[in-house]
């Protein structure tokens, strides 16, 4: 059964309002609209409009998602979807006066299943850091990104917008600013150090080709986006190649090594706290996922070796 015209006209009026106050994207607004006009048609089916709903109705609306006979029930991230697209929806209504009472007050969020970080063994990340071709500029600029990324674990916006001004090789340290503008210091590490010692020296020069430039990663022959060095995109490209190249075929990108970086820490005794503190969480909570990650290493590693795994 086809939406009912008023509750199309309510929807349209809705995300009207969320375009002209928020600006929200063509994209997050057809969402809204669809989620929204999906409900309406089910609620035509039950005789009913978008004002005459109460948290049963929501309810009742939600486990009929899992009862389909044709479509399959909606992901995890598309439950949450629809779960904040009712709320806001009916948030809307109320600030409005239509409605008296919000029918999601009492309906929870749906939970994400937890997922943990893939991660790279110690093994993989030694071929992974060994696979460019340190004989040309360009590899030896890859090599020292590989290596500070695995060194400091940084993020990969992170990576690419590092500035001169803020690598301090003498002490060993980054300075990074990072989510929030909130700065921190990192270490580097001595190989780490060797590395952008002789890129700076020897391939980064030929890169510039007399360009001054602030950033420590430059592009070849001087190429940049307009607002700093290296693009994420070009590094997440250039670490695929990489990973290729080495032998792993696991599904790879930059974070993928900051989960190594985390996970390594963790297996060789660091500290939770310290670990937070390089990675720039703000909260421990986000940092502790990598200890079940580091737990999971260690069974695995029992049931492998030891004479009664």
């Amino acid at each position: 059964m086809p939406p009912q015209a008023e509750d199309v006209q309510r929807i349209d009026r809705f995300t009207d309002v969320l375009w002209l106050e928020d600006g929200l994207a063509k994209s997050t607004l057809a969402s809204y609209r669809s989620d929204l006009l999906q409900f309406s048609a089910w609620l035509g089916e039950q005789q009913r409009y978008l004002l005459q709903v109460d948290d049963a109705v929501i309810r009742a609306y939600l486990a009929s998602l899992h009862q389909h006979a044709v479509r399959p029930p909606p992901k995890p991230a598309s439950q949450r979807r629809l779960h904040a697209t009712l709320r806001r929806f009916y948030r809307h209504l109320l600030a409005d006066g239509q409605i008296r009472q919000d029918p999601m007050l009492n309906i929870e969020q749906p939970r994400l299943p937890q997922r943990f970080p893939k991660t790279l063994t110690e093994a993989e990340v030694e071929a992974l850091l060994a696979a460019p071709d340190v004989t040309t500029p360009l590899g030896l600029r890859d090599r020292a990104m590989l290596e500070l990324l695995y060194a400091s674990g940084l993020r990969v916006s992170e990576l690419v917008g590092v500035k001169l001004f803020e690598l301090n090789l003498d002490e060993g340290v980054v300075r990074i600013r990072g989510k929030g503008d909130k700065t921190r210091l990192v270490p580097l590490g001595e190989l780490a150090v060797g590395w952008l010692a002789r890129y700076l020296a020897e391939a980064r020069p030929l890169l510039l080709q007399g360009q001054g430039r602030d950033e420590v990663f430059v592009a070849s022959r001087g190429r940049r986006r307009a607002t700093g060095g290296m693009s994420r995109q070009m590094f997440w490209t250039l670490i695929k190649r990489h990973a290729l190249q080495a032998g792993i075929h696991k599904p790879m990108s930059p974070h993928v090594l900051r989960h190594a970086f985390a996970t390594h820490l963790l297996n060789h005794g660091a500290d939770l706290r310290v670990v937070q503190l390089l990675l720039g969480h703000a909260d421990i909570s986000t940092t502790q996922i990598y200890t079940h990650v580091a737990r999971e290493r260690l069974k695995q590693l029992h049931a492998r070796h030891h004479p009664r795994g």
